[in-house]
């Protein structure tokens, strides 16, 4: 049984330095260290031998099996650095490079630069301010006072007695007039949020305040300057009209609707059998907000208009649901 065992260890190291290959290294293990291999056979008939050699010859028997376990997992650790570095093909530098995929713009941040864009080939400067307001500005400074009906419009997060985070962009007219005198011709594009959810509303949006303040602005001014923008960003052809409206900052006041980018103006779901969309809010600068910063209303007139940025986007691309702006859905943003 002993010179057997020795035999099988010489014949199995002679054929596992012949092995090449992972085929010949796999044939090599079921004959030798399978379950039926030439190992186990000869360990199941340890129990032919007589008593007092079983103990002695297991433990070679053992032992040679461990030898043969541990051969293998070398010989097969060779084989594949040998894999690595002989077989594996080096890259052909004949093929056509792979392209990466380039990023899209989100839609929002899409409008709100061509928005941006459009007035600043207008002459108004980009300004922006902290989404973390004080009551005196976010109202007080825009004629709206503590209980005055207006503020139920807003929705206002609260965060202490007087901090709260900006409903509208609107407070960046009070802080620039606090701090510079006319003439002024501003932008302020920013994030503005509201206690409102549903397919038309959000509690964070995105919204771009403007003004424009110097001697002798009229109410044509403002309409000229949202003709222009308005026909800039959906169409030369677009029929626009200003309707009367009232907000607390501006005096007179009139909210802007374009004809219903679905319908072209016929009626339909979306417009509510109008035939019109309203888009912004504007009006002129209200007396008593420049008394409030400072400047004559006798010498100093001006004109204010607020947009959201998201309707603006929905009208724009065909959007049913505000929602989706926010869904991070890539089959909906990669469309734009």
């Amino acid at each position: 049984m002993e010179q057997e065992l020795e035999h099988l260890r010489s014949e199995a190291t002679a054929a596992l330095e012949a092995v090449i290959d992972r085929e010949q290294l796999e044939a090599f293990r079921i004959k030798y260290l399978g379950r039926n291999g030439l190992i186990s056979g000869l360990m199941r008939r340890l129990g032919n031998a007589p008593a007092e050699d079983r103990p002695r010859l297991g433990q070679l028997a053992n032992t040679a099996k461990k030898q043969f376990e541990e051969a293998f997992q070398a010989k097969g650790q060779q084989l594949s650095g040998q894999a690595d570095t002989v077989d594996r093909p080096g890259p052909d530098l004949s093929l056509p490079g792979r392209r990466t995929a380039g990023g899209k713009l989100h839609p929002i941040t899409r409008i709100m630069e061509e928005i941006c864009s459009i007035f600043a080939s207008m002459g108004f400067s980009i300004a922006e301010g902290p989404d973390i307001e004080l009551d005196h500005y976010n109202f007080a400074a825009l004629n709206i006072p503590e209980h005055h009906p207006a503020r139920d419009m807003h929705d206002t997060f609260y965060i202490g007695d007087s901090v709260l985070l900006r409903t509208h962009t609107s407070p960046m007219q009070a802080r620039i007039m606090e701090s510079r005198q006319p003439p002024l011709r501003v932008i302020a594009p920013g994030k503005v949020y509201r206690c409102d959810s549903d397919i038309t509303h959000t509690p964070m949006f995105h919204q771009v305040e403007g003004f424009l303040v110097d001697t002798k602005v009229s109410f044509a001014d403002l309409k000229g300057v949202l003709t222009v923008f308005t026909r800039k960003v959906f169409g030369q052809d677009l029929p626009l009209r200003f309707r009367p409206s009232f907000f607390p900052f501006t005096e007179p006041s009139a909210e802007v609707d374009i004809a219903c980018v679905i319908c072209g103006g016929r009626g339909c779901r979306v417009c509510k059998k109008t035939g019109w969309l309203e888009i912004l809010g504007s009006g002129m600068i209200d007396p008593e907000v420049f008394k409030m910063v400072g400047y004559d209303p006798e010498q100093y007139s001006g004109f204010a208009f607020g947009l959201g940025v998201e309707r603006i986007a929905m009208l724009k691309y065909g959007i049913d649901d505000i929602r989706l702006f926010y869904e991070n859905d890539l089959r909906f943003l990669s469309q734009f």
